[in-house]
C-alpha cells in the first residue's frame, strides 16, 4: 500500500519544518538542530533532493553550496528566512575562508555546483583558504553562460573582488580544469601573475573524438573496471560507503537526465540539467590558446582510452611547461574520499613550491 507522505504541519516553525525534511530524506529517526549534513551522511546527491524539497515547502531557491556555510538545520533556516526577505546569490562561494596562506579559487565542474571540492577543501588543511566558483542558473533564476570564455571572464571578476591582484592560484576538475586554463589566460592577459594553475583529470575536449558506438561500449566497460578497481582498494566499511553514495550518483544522473527533456521535472532539476549541458557543450567548443605560463596537470593512473590520446594534453600549449603528477587512483575517484588524499597532498605540495618560488623571486628582485 502506498503511504502519503506526512507534511509538516501548517504553522511550524522553519527549523521544526526544515527538520522533518531531513529526516525523511536522510532517514533518520532523531535529529538534532546543530547535527552537521555531511556528518549524516548527505552528499550533492542529495542536497540535489533536499533544496527540490526547501523550494517546495519554503518558495525560496538556494544554491547546493548554501550547504558549506549553513550545514545544520538551524543555520539553513535562518537562511532560508534571509532569503525569503531576497538575499543575494554569488558565484562565489567560500568553502573554507580562513587560513594565512594565498587563496585557492577552484572552478566548478560540468554539474556547476562545488560541492565535489568538499573532501578536498577538509585535506588541504585549515591554513588553507578555498573558494569555488559556482555556475549561474543553480539559482534557477540566471540562464546559464553558453561559453569557457563567459564563465571565466566572470569568475576573473569574482576572484578579483576578493584579491584584487595575484599571484593568483586556481584549477578545476574535468570541465573546471578547462575554465581553469581560460581564467589563467585572462588574468595573464591583463598582466596578473598566475601562480598556480592546476588542471585535474582535464583534456583538451574539442578534440576528442566524437564517439562510435563501440567506443561507447568500451567507455562504459571501462567505467565500470575503473569503479571496481576504486572499490577494491578500500576496506569493508569504505565499500559500503562508496557503493552507496555512487548509487545515489547514479539516481541523481538518472534524474538529471530526464530533466533535460522533461516538461515535467522539478525546477531545481531542470535547472541542473541546463546548466550541465550548457557547461558541456561550451568546453566541447572551446579553443584552447596557447598559455604563456606553466601548468600541472593532474592525473589518475590510468585514464579512458578515448583520453589518452598526447593531442588531447597540455605539453604543447603550456609555453611555461608543463608538470604531470600521476596520483594512485583510478578515474571518477579523485576527490572522493579516501582516495583524495592523495590529490590534497600533491595539490599542497605544488602550491608550496608556487609559493616559495614567488616569495624568492620577491628577494631577488629586492636585492637588485
Amino acid at each position: 500500500m502506498h503511504r502519503r507522505k506526512r507534511e509538516p504541519e501548517p504553522g511550524a516553525d522553519i527549523a521544526g519544518r526544515l527538520a522533518v525534511i531531513w529526516r525523511e530524506l536522510l532517514g533518520l529517526e532523531a535529529l538534532g538542530y546543530d547535527d552537521n549534513y555531511f556528518d549524516l551522511g548527505g552528499d550533492s546527491s542529495l542536497a540535489v533532493q533536499l533544496f527540490a524539497q526547501i523550494e517546495r515547502v519554503f518558495g525560496v531557491k538556494l544554491p547546493l553550496a548554501s550547504l558549506f556555510d549553513a550545514p545544520t538545520v538551524r543555520q539553513l533556516a535562518e537562511l532560508i528566512g534571509q532569503n525569503s526577505r531576497g538575499a543575494a546569490w554569488s558565484p562565489l562561494v567560500s568553502l573554507q575562508p580562513a587560513g594565512s596562506r594565498p587563496p585557492l579559487f577552484l572552478m566548478h565542474g560540468a554539474g556547476g555546483h562545488v560541492m565535489i571540492y568538499r573532501e578536498l577543501t577538509l585535506r588541504l588543511g585549515a591554513d588553507q583558504p578555498v573558494y569555488g566558483l559556482q555556475a549561474p542558473g543553480l539559482d534557477g533564476v540566471s540562464a546559464p553562460l553558453q561559453t569557457v570564455e563567459e564563465m571565466a571572464a566572470m569568475y576573473v571578476r569574482e576572484m578579483r573582488r576578493l584579491q584584487p591582484r595575484g599571484p593568483y592560484f586556481l584549477g578545476g576538475y574535468c570541465g573546471g580544469g578547462t575554465i581553469a586554463y581560460e581564467a589563467a589566460q585572462q588574468l595573464c592577459q591583463v598582466g596578473e601573475r598566475v601562480a598556480l594553475l592546476a588542471l585535474l583529470d582535464t583534456s583538451n575536449w574539442r578534440l576528442m573524438s566524437s564517439p562510435s558506438l563501440w567506443g561507447r561500449a568500451v567507455h562504459t566497460a571501462e567505467q565500470v573496471n575503473f569503479h571496481v578497481a576504486n572499490l577494491l582498494r578500500l576496506d569493508a566499511q569504505g565499500r559500503a560507503r562508496f557503493l552507496k553514495a555512487k548509487m545515489r550518483d547514479l539516481r541523481l544522473r538518472g534524474k538529471v537526465w530526464r530533466g533535460r527533456w522533461s516538461s515535467g521535472a522539478h525546477a531545481q532539476l531542470r535547472a541542473l540539467a541546463a546548466v550541465w549541458r550548457a557547461n558541456d557543450e561550451a568546453c566541447l567548443r572551446y579553443a584552447a590558446k596557447p598559455y604563456p605560463g606553466a601548468l600541472i596537470d593532474f592525473r589518475p593512473a590510468r585514464q579512458y582510452r578515448a583520453i589518452r590520446q598526447p593531442s588531447l594534453k597540455w605539453e604543447a600549449l603550456a609555453l611555461g611547461g608543463q608538470k604531470v603528477v600521476i596520483l594512485p587512483v583510478d578515474p571518477a575517484g579523485m576527490l572522493v574520499e579516501p582516495f583524495v588524499a592523495h590529490l590534497a597532498r600533491a595539490l599542497r605540495e605544488a602550491m608550496d613550491q608556487a609559493i616559495a618560488t614567488g616569495a624568492q623571486g620577491v628577494a631577488n628582485a629586492q636585492a637588485v
